[in-house]
């Protein structure tokens, strides 16, 4: 007697459509390979140059990076995507990942600053204060530009790494360049009027806004002052529709500020891959 066939499926491998290749996207991207992820991965990436960590995540046999392929049209409907060249894309499950924008044209000279917009920012400037704590041979001057809840938290990240800051709501026109030999190259600001702020080092935490434009094309629901908001699934008010990274918002705060990128897709693909095995498109692996 023969042994039977072996069955096969007719059911599609599911689709995972991500738009947006900044941190959040990336460890997405991480999260669901080591997860062992059965379906598609498709980044839609708004750079069209092609950088070496989207190239490392292009390398992986379930993923196609689409470099100058910004999304900019969901239709909830269909389930699909349209990218501003016109290319369309569909998907099961789609996750929103743009990140934030500053509100503000830059500072002159803010490339030689350090920078606060989220949480993940924190390691890079305690590495950075280390640097210039060991080359100064004493506790470091720092000052801190901005307001609202991101400037908060890079004084208690100051704080916390040694540092005396001084902190100013006012926007300067540009930055003092110091003449000792840190990595950092902005010790001082200036203002509009010609009065400026010495120290050893400038970071600047100003306000940013949520890349959000896509949510009016899906019907959305974003938060009073911007971002999509989601729930603490990460699922937005859309079914099959999801946001991690500073594109999305939390009761009412981006979510850059409220939980790490590699934690926020960590959550996500578990979500991501319990959806794709209640649907019955294919079994979590174990």
């Amino acid at each position: 007697m023969s042994a039977p066939a072996p069955s096969t499926s007719s059911t599609p491998a599911p689709r995972i459509v991500i738009a947006g290749a900044g941190p959040a996207a990336q460890a997405l991207v991480r999260q669901l390979d080591g997860a062992r992820f059965r379906g598609t991965i498709t980044v839609l990436s708004n750079r069209d140059d092609a950088a070496a960590e989207l190239l490392e995540l292009a390398e992986l046999p379930q993923v196609s990076v689409r470099f100058g392929q910004p999304a900019s049209f969901i239709d909830a409907d269909s389930r699909t995507v349209t990218t501003a060249d016109g290319m369309e894309f569909s998907y099961d499950e789609l996750v929103i990942a743009t990140g934030s924008a500053p509100a503000a044209s830059p500072v002159a000279g803010a490339g030689r600053c350090l920078s606060y917009s989220t949480i993940d920012d924190a390691a890079r400037i305690g590495d950075a204060v280390k640097e210039v704590t060991r080359s100064l041979g004493r506790r470091p001057l720092g000052i801190l530009v901005g307001t609202g809840a991101a400037a908060g938290q890079a004084e208690a990240v100051l704080r916390a790494r040694g540092v005396r800051p001084i902190r100013t709501t006012v926007r300067p026109t540009a930055v003092v360049h110091s003449v000792a030999g840190a990595g950092l190259t902005a010790a001082g600001i200036v203002f509009e009027d010609g009065s400026s702020m010495n120290g050893d080092l400038v970071v600047l935490a100003e306000e940013r806004v949520s890349r959000d434009g896509l949510a009016a094309s899906a019907g959305l629901a974003t938060a009073p002052n911007g971002g999509i908001a989601i729930t603490k699934d990460f699922r937005t008010s859309v079914p099959g529709v999801w946001a991690i990274g500073d594109a999305a918002a939390f009761d009412g705060v981006r979510l850059g500020l409220l939980v790490a990128a590699a934690s926020a897709a960590g959550a996500c693909a578990t979500q991501l891959m319990t959806a794709a095995a209640t649907e019955q498109r294919i079994p979590v692996a174990a």
